[in-house]
């Protein structure tokens, strides 16, 4: 696998979260995801760079163009150095929430992806990549 762009964005207020939303889709589009795909992205994209703002007090998305072969995809890394997930098993069940929201973000965000992994550390931060490939 190659990576063949990348590009990073900050996560400090909600336009970033716009901004990363418009990026992630324009990548889709040029590298010709079908519509349904293209939304699947962007709403996987949407609630994490959302929970790196609200639950990481901020960080950072890299948006990766890949090549494997013949397949091409797009991974988004969201990066930040909040308080940390104590228990991602429970983090990741559908109707967890630590805020005010339907705790479907994270495990919502997984059903959407091909590639979906989490690094977290209580005090240090969270690290989460997804993949998509067409």
């Amino acid at each position: 696998m190659s990576v063949l762009k990348r590009e990073q964005l900050p996560l400090k207020t909600s336009n970033d979260v716009v901004l990363a939303r418009q990026k992630v889709r324009q990548w889709a589009v040029d590298l010709r995801f079908s519509l349904v795909d293209q939304t699947k992205l962007v709403t996987a994209a949407s609630e994490l760079a959302r929970n790196a703002l609200d639950h990481g007090k901020g960080g950072q998305m890299t948006i990766e163009s890949l090549v494997n072969g013949t397949k091409s995809g797009l991974r988004l890394i969201f990066e930040d150095q909040g308080p940390g997930i104590a228990d991602i098993d429970q983090a990741l069940k559908d109707g967890f929430t630590t805020g005010s929201g339907m705790g479907l973000g994270l495990g919502g965000s997984k059903r959407l992806v091909n590639e979906f992994s989490i690094e977290s550390q209580v005090g240090k931060g969270t690290r989460i990549s997804i993949a998509r490939w067409k």
